[in-house]
């Protein structure tokens, strides 16, 4: 315990859990320090029947103001290569390795900060609910925080990217980008060339969802 504030948020998962229940729970968390910041818990968003997953790192601004994830502009950015890729964002459940919103002020913009060790720790037990509820056919992980938050601190994302990764997660896992990466790239041609990239993995995803 610290300041009387549990090491995880095991404690408040619920018995026999559904998504409503975990959703509801979860809307309480106090697991680490960051509901202080945050508006509210952000949790994963999708139906019980999905069979594919999508884990990023954390919500941004837009999320975290409107309680969804994946609506700012990297949420529409993945609705887009989703539907390149001949993948129904509505079949699939979109989710976040952390629930709440990390942020420090610069000026009047609330800019984002990676979360930590402690933190993507204490909020492990909500993504591992999740997962176990749906138990997908497929588990997209995007960017370096959820990939190392859900295959190992020293996975890295630029040497296995786009293929299939041995885990008892789901039957087939896979790991690339967070598109918001995608948006940093420093010119056209990087974005361009980054979200084709991106696009391909996807498709690779598509690939097992189809055999199911």
């Amino acid at each position: 315990m610290v300041r009387g504030i549990p090491e995880t948020a095991a404690p408040l998962i619920p018995p026999r859990p559904t998504l409503p229940k975990l959703r509801e729970a979860a809307a309480a968390c106090r697991a680490c320090d960051l509901w202080r910041r945050g508006t509210q818990t952000v949790f994963g968003e999708g139906g019980r029947s999905a069979r594919l997953v999508l884990v990023g790192e954390q919500p941004g601004d837009r999320e975290d103001l409107e309680g969804r994830p994946f609506v700012g502009p990297s949420g529409q950015l993945l609705d887009a290569a989703l539907g390149e890729a001949g993948i129904d964002r509505k079949l699939a459940y979109v989710t976040n390795a952390v629930k709440h919103f990390k942020w420090e002020p610069r000026g009047k913009k609330r800019i984002h900060q990676k979360p930590n060790a402690v933190e993507i720790a204490a909020c492990r037990p909500w993504l591992d609910a999740e997962l176990a509820v749906l138990r997908p056919e497929v588990l997209v992980c995007l960017g370096a925080t959820a990939a190392q938050a859900l295959l190992g601190r020293t996975f890295r994302v630029t040497k296995s990217r786009g293929a299939l990764i041995p885990s008892p997660l789901a039957p087939h896992v896979i790991a690339t980008v967070h598109p918001s990466s995608i948006l940093r790239a420093p010119d056209e041609a990087a974005r361009r060339r980054e979200r084709e990239m991106f696009v391909r993995d996807l498709r690779f995803a598509a690939r097992y969802l189809a055999r199911a």
